[in-house]
């Protein structure tokens, strides 16, 4: 299976580009960049370094790309990662560099190399996508897959109440990659809800694995862990991004789901960003995108803790004493 991912490399994007590094049969062909959660130059380092820490360092390229959506001002989701990203854990940076080919050509160039092989991960704000459809409207019909972290079914969001973060960055970018004919899957927000969650004790199991890649997946989802137990009334962390890579590699973790007409909301001063997903045909549209509504959450995490269990034994997180780290812990605030 040949995947591109395109991320905003913080937090659970983290998660979700491990997986795709260590699925054995996998082959990650490229790692293209998207404004997003932090600092663009923090999230081209965080993909450099979540590569390093999967053992692969300097074997897979990472292209930045968009440094800012394309009509909006950039929002940062930085209180909710971290300041770098990675949990404030601020890692040494790491030998390899990004190339300097911008992350667009690269998305052209490699679905000519590998027409109708092509599996994308869309787990940032599309704004990659988007270019790519406008400079080659034929790029979608080139793709196997895209499968997308974003927006909600109906339902509600992460950012303001009908709107999750991706497509709340950049919903100009949303709306031209859901009408550009890819074959779309979409895992939204209120799916991880439900099933992309690690619980305290989850949590709890990976601390006691106590391997090199458990303890790294820690400290980089440590801030997430704090702001879910604050704001959102979530004792775990949230692993929407990770969850759709599961579902792209294997197919059953994909449970329920149905074919709908789905538009992006652009104009709307409370609804910017949110999805509407026509599940009563109200509009009169073809269907544009296949919608998850339940995930196999027992799998994945059990797909998680196998990969942290082993995953490469040899990652350094620098000089730093990360077995008096309290992230092993329970986060600190209420």
């Amino acid at each position: 299976m040949r995947i591109v991912m395109d991320t905003d490399t913080a937090g659970d994007d983290v998660v979700a580009l491990l997986m795709a590094l260590l699925t054995p049969g996998v082959e990650v062909l490229g790692v293209t960049v998207n404004c997003g959660n932090v600092d663009f130059d923090q999230q081209v380092e965080n993909a450099l370094k979540t590569i390093e820490a999967a053992g692969l360092a300097g074997k897979v390229p990472v292209f930045p790309g968009a440094r800012r959506p394309l009509l909006r001002e950039w929002v940062s989701a930085d209180y909710v990662h971290g300041r770098d990203g990675m949990g404030e854990s601020y890692f040494e940076p790491v030998r390899q560099r990004p190339k300097t080919r911008h992350a667009v050509e690269f998305l052209l160039e490699v679905s000519r190399r590998y027409p109708g092989e092509l599996t994308l991960i869309g787990q940032a704000p599309l704004t990659n996508l988007a270019l790519a459809v406008r400079q080659d409207p034929d790029f979608p019909a080139r793709v196997k897959a895209l499968y997308v972290m974003g927006g909600t079914n109906n339902a509600v969001g992460n950012v303001y109440p009908l709107s999750e973060y991706n497509f709340f960055v950049d919903p100009e970018a949303a709306r031209i990659v859901v009408h550009a004919g890819f074959n779309l899957r979409i895992v939204p927000w209120d799916v991880c809800l439900k099933d992309g969650v690690v619980t305290r004790a989850d949590l709890d199991r990976i601390r006691e694995l106590d391997t090199p890649l458990g303890r790294f997946f820690l400290a980089t989802q440590r801030k997430v862990w704090a702001f879910n137990r604050k704001r959102a009334g979530i004792d775990g962390t949230t692993h929407p991004d990770a969850l759709t890579v599961a579902a792209a590699l294997e197919e059953t973790i994909w449970q329920e789901g149905f074919s709908a007409f789905v538009d992006i909301e652009t104009h709307g001063a409370l609804t910017r960003g949110a999805s509407v997903v026509d599940t009563v045909g109200a509009f009169g549209r073809a269907p544009n995108a296949s919608v998850c509504t339940r995930a196999a959450g027992e799998r994945f995490r059990e797909a998680l803790f196998a990969m942290l269990a082993t995953g490469n034994t040899h990652l350094s997180l620098g000089a730093r004493d990360w077995t008096q780290d309290p992230v092993y812990g329970p986060p600190a605030g209420p």
